[in-house]
C-alpha cells in the first residue's frame, strides 16, 4: 500500500503542477519596465509562490548548474533588448522570478558587466531582478506558536526583506540614485556571498530535495497537507471538519445499497427466470440509466419544500442540518440530520443497485450448482438454510471485490450530489478549490480518495477470508 500510494500522489501531483496556468498568476505585473507602478502587487504575488514553493521546480531541481550566460538571454528578452514576442518576454521575467537566491550570482555578474560596458538597460534590469532573488525565506511562516528560535530567524529575515526592499528605483530615476542603490547592492552581496555558492554533493542533494514534490512529501510525513492558496487556512483541519459531512453522506448510501441490493439478488437467484426475476432486473437497470444530477434535481422539485404540491413538500431542499439544531436533544439532531440526508442518500444509492444485485445473483447462481449444496439439501436441511448459511456466504466474493471500488466512487459522485444539495462536504468544497485553482486542496482530496482506494481493498482481503473458510492469510 506505502509503494502504491506514493506512486499514485506522484502521478497526480506532477499532472496538477503542469497543468496550464499559474496559481494567483493574476496579480503579477507583467512588465518589468513599469517597475515603479505594482510593486505591492509583484512583491505580494512572489511571497506568495513562496509561501506555497511554487517558484520551486516540480520534480528536479537543476537551478545549482545555472549559468551566468543563461540568466543573461532572459534578461536581454525581459529587457526588450533581443527581438521576442509578447509570450516570450513574460515567460522569460517568469523564469527570472522564479529562479531565487540560484539567479544572484549570475544577476550581479550581469550587472557588474552591463555597468562596465555601459549596457544601462540591461544593468537595471539585472537589479530589478535581484530584488525578488536575494531575500532569504521565511521558515513555516503560518506557524501559530513558534519557537523562539523560529521566531528569531523569521524575525532576522523581515529585517533583511526590508533592507534589501529600499534597494530599487524606476528605470526613469536619476543616474545618481541607481547608483546609490547599485552600491548597496555590491555592498550586500560582499557580505551574503558565500550564501550562494554550493558544493559538489550540496548540488546533487538540491537536485532531488529542492523541489515541490520533496517538499510536498516532507509535509505529508507529518500529516501536514499545507496551506489553502484562498483560504490561508491548513488543509488537512479543513479537511477534517468535512470529512464527517462527506463520510455521512457517502457511508450511508454504501450501507443502504448493499442492505438492499444482496436480498434483491438473491431474491433474483432463488427465483431465477421468474416474472419477479424480470421486474426486479428491468425496474433496476432503469434506475442505473438514469444519470444522478437529474435525480437529484426531479426530487427536489416533487419531494422538498420547493415542490409545487403542498403534500409532497416532506424534506428540506438541502443543507446538512436545520437552524435550530442545536437546541435540540441527541436523538432529534439525529433525527434531524437523517431528515436532511435522506434525498441525498437516496440519489447516491439507486445507481450501485443494479450492479450490486446482478454480481450477487450471478455469485448465487454459480454457488446453487455447487455439490455440497446438493449434499446440504440432501440432507433435509430447510432451504433458508441451505441459501442463507451455506450458499450466499460463498456468493459473496465478488460483492466484497467491489467494496475496493465502491468506497472512493461513492465519495466522487458525492461532488455534483453536495453541489446541488448544497451540503458543505468534501464534494463542494472541491467544486470551489478547482475554481480557484487551489492545487494544495485539490491534492488533499486527491489523497484521500487514494487512501479509500486502498482501504477498499485491505477491507476486500479481510472481507475474503471472512466469507471463505478456504482463504487464509499467513
Amino acid at each position: 500500500m506505502i509503494p502504491t500510494f506514493f506512486g499514485i500522489s506522484l502521478i497526480v501531483f506532477i499532472v496538477l503542477n503542469l497543468a496550464p496556468g499559474r496559481p494567483g498568476a493574476e496579480g503579477e505585473a507583467g512588465d518589468v519596465a513599469i517597475s515603479a507602478r505594482g510593486e505591492q502587487t509583484q512583491d505580494s504575488y512572489r511571497i506568495f509562490r513562496e509561501q506555497f514553493d511554487l517558484d520551486k521546480p516540480v520534480l528536479l531541481n537543476t537551478r545549482p548548474w545555472l549559468t551566468t550566460d543563461e540568466v543573461r538571454r532572459d534578461l536581454e528578452v525581459a529587457a526588450e533588448l533581443t527581438p521576442a514576442s509578447i509570450v516570450l518576454r513574460i515567460a522569460a521575467q517568469e523564469r527570472l522570478g522564479d529562479l531565487g537566491a540560484y539567479a544572484v550570482p549570475h544577476l550581479m555578474a550581469v550587472l557588474d558587466a552591463a555597468d562596465a560596458a555601459g549596457q544601462l538597460r540591461l544593468r537595471d534590469t539585472a537589479v530589478f531582478f535581484l530584488g525578488p532573488s536575494s531575500p532569504r525565506r521565511l521558515i513555516d511562516p503560518f506557524n501559530p506558536v513558534p519557537g523562539p528560535a523560529l521566531r528569531a530567524y523569521n524575525d532576522a529575515v523581515t529585517a533583511e526583506r526590508g533592507v534589501l526592499g529600499s534597494l530599487r528605483y524606476g528605470f526613469d530615476a536619476p543616474e545618481v540614485e541607481k547608483r546609490r542603490v547599485i552600491a548597496g547592492w555590491r555592498e550586500w552581496y560582499a557580505g551574503a556571498k558565500r550564501r550562494f555558492e554550493y558544493r559538489p554533493f550540496e548540488k546533487l542533494r538540491l537536485l532531488v530535495t529542492d523541489t515541490r514534490f520533496a517538499k510536498y512529501w516532507s509535509n505529508l510525513l507529518r500529516l501536514d497537507f499545507g496551506i489553502s492558496l484562498t483560504t490561508r487556512q491548513p488543509v488537512f483541519s479543513t479537511l477534517v471538519s468535512k470529512l464527517k459531512y462527506s463520510m455521512s453522506l457517502s457511508l450511508g448510501s454504501l450501507a443502504l445499497a448493499y442492505l438492499l441490493a444482496i436480498p434483491l439478488g438473491v431474491v433474483s437467484a432463488v427465483r431465477k427466470d421468474t416474472r419477479l426475476d424480470r421486474v426486479i432486473t428491468v425496474l433496476l437497470f432503469m434506475l442505473h440509466s438514469l444519470p444522478s444530477f437529474f435525480v437529484a434535481t426531479l426530487l427536489l422539485l416533487t419531494l422538498s419544500r420547493a415542490s409545487s404540491w403542498q403534500a409532497l413538500r416532506l424534506f428540506p431542499t438541502g443543507g446538512f442540518q436545520s437552524s435550530n439544531f442545536g437546541e435540540l436533544s441527541s436523538w432529534d439532531r439525529l433525527g434531524d440530520v437523517i431528515w436532511h440526508l435522506a434525498l441525498p442518500v437516496a440519489c447516491l444509492t439507486y445507481g450501485s443497485l443494479a450492479a450490486l444485485s446482478r454480481y450477487t445473483r450471478t455469485g448465487l447462481l454459480e454457488v446453487l450448482g455447487a455439490d455440497y449444496i446438493r449434499t446440504a439439501r440432501a440432507k433435509g436441511l430447510p432451504e433458508r438454510i441451505v441459501i442463507g448459511k451455506h450458499a450466499l456466504r460463498n456468493s459473496l466474493l465478488p460483492i466484497i471485490t467491489l467494496l475496493a471500488n465502491l468506497l472512493p466512487a461513492v465519495l466522487g459522485g458525492s461532488v455534483v450530489i453536495e453541489y446541488i444539495f448544497g451540503i458543505p462536504g468534501i464534494g463542494q468544497w472541491t467544486i470551489d478549490s478547482i475554481h480557484g485553482r487551489d492545487y494544495n486542496v485539490i491534492m488533499g482530496v486527491q489523497l484521500v480518495t487514494t487512501v479509500l482506494v486502498l482501504f477498499g481493498m485491505l477491507l476486500a482481503d479481510v472481507g475474503y477470508a471472512a466469507a471463505d473458510p478456504r482463504i487464509r492469510y499467513r
